[in-house]
């Protein structure tokens, strides 16, 4: 199986690089330094479930010198999105499937600009990995992808998929609930990555002080009352059985948001806490805690300090 991942960062590589070891034919589309070292050096993943080096493979930044495969996995930042569309047109054959792997639910609809529905599904993933040094991928915990088609339905093309990530020993589900399975990511990783985010803590500080624990409890309902408004029947356990995987997080865990954030890079923000706000006014769902989170992150949405544009316009608050 062709498969090329655009956006070879944490998610990317990691995914990607089990893959390749596992036999698929895998090109990498990045840039800049992690390219260049792509190119010099291959890829090295350094993880808990074994470390692996991909001696040889296939990198580049024109997406126009791989062609036409059977699987495209999208994995850059929400912000790179529309700048990404461009390569992604020469990676299409008539049976190609373009799976967003993006933080985020409005990425489907973004690519829809450059991708005709028909090659559009979409995934999800459960997986803590970050580029620690140009080509290399640092994973820390966790390893599960989900995907499906929009329509729900179980196509040869996605079952094909599926059995190759379970060859390749990665944690895979093919989903017929695909939407619901993004919406839950997406109300945990709000929440998450802006609680951490804010406070510039891990999650074992955060869930060991009961007010930072309650912050991160409100935050929780804020993004479910929005998804639920929003149509997305979410299991009526979902919040109890995200208090549970919270309390299984290694102690040390942070978000990429807060990673991102002592890094001085760009923020993922406004398509986070920044779309719950605009999700939920547009719902009329408040939303406090998404808004102070945006609040005080927005002047460092575009990294280094510079101050950005407003992630979302607040109401007027008079006494």
């Amino acid at each position: 199986m062709r498969i090329a991942i655009v956006g070879s960062g944490g998610v990317g590589g990691y995914f990607g690089g089990r893959l390749a070891a596992a036999g698929a034919d895998v090109a990498f589309v990045a840039r800049g330094a992690h390219l260049a070292a792509l190119r010099a050096n291959g890829l090295r993943i350094e993880s808990p479930q074994g470390n692996l080096h991909l001696e040889r493979l296939t990198a580049t930044d024109d997406s126009t010198t791989i062609g036409p495969v059977d699987a495209v996995f999208v994995a850059v930042k929400l912000y790179d999105t529309v700048s990404a569309l461009p390569l992604l047109p020469p990676l299409i054959g008539s049976e190609t499937v373009v799976i967003s792997f993006q933080n985020g639910v409005e990425s489907v609809d973004m690519m829809a600009a450059a991708v005709p529905r028909r090659h559009l599904a979409a995934g999800t993933t459960y997986v803590q990995a970050s580029i620690s040094e140009p080509g290399v991928i640092r994973h820390v915990a966790l390893d599960r992808i989900i995907f499906g088609e929009l329509d729900g339905a179980r196509t040869p093309r996605l079952e094909r998929l599926l059995e190759v990530c379970l060859d390749a020993g990665v944690s895979s589900t093919l989903s017929t609930q695909i939407v619901v399975e993004i919406w839950s990511k997406f109300v945990h990783l709000s929440a998450m990555s802006g609680i951490t985010a804010v406070t510039r803590c891990p999650v074992g500080v955060i869930r060991d002080d009961p007010d930072l624990l309650a912050m991160w409890q409100a935050a929780v309902v804020e993004s479910m009352a929005v998804a639920r408004a929003s149509g997305i029947d979410l299991a009526r356990s979902y919040f109890d059985d995200l208090m549970r995987l919270i309390q299984q997080l290694p102690r040390q865990s942070e978000s990429s948001m807060l990673a991102d954030l002592e890094h001085q890079r760009r923020l993922e923000l406004p398509w986070l806490s920044g779309a719950v706000v605009r999700m939920g006014r547009a719902l009329d769902v408040e939303t406090p805690i998404h808004r102070f989170i945006t609040t005080v992150l927005g002047p460092h949405v575009n990294g280094a300090g510079r101050q950005g544009p407003p992630v979302s316009k607040t109401r007027e608050i008079r006494p």
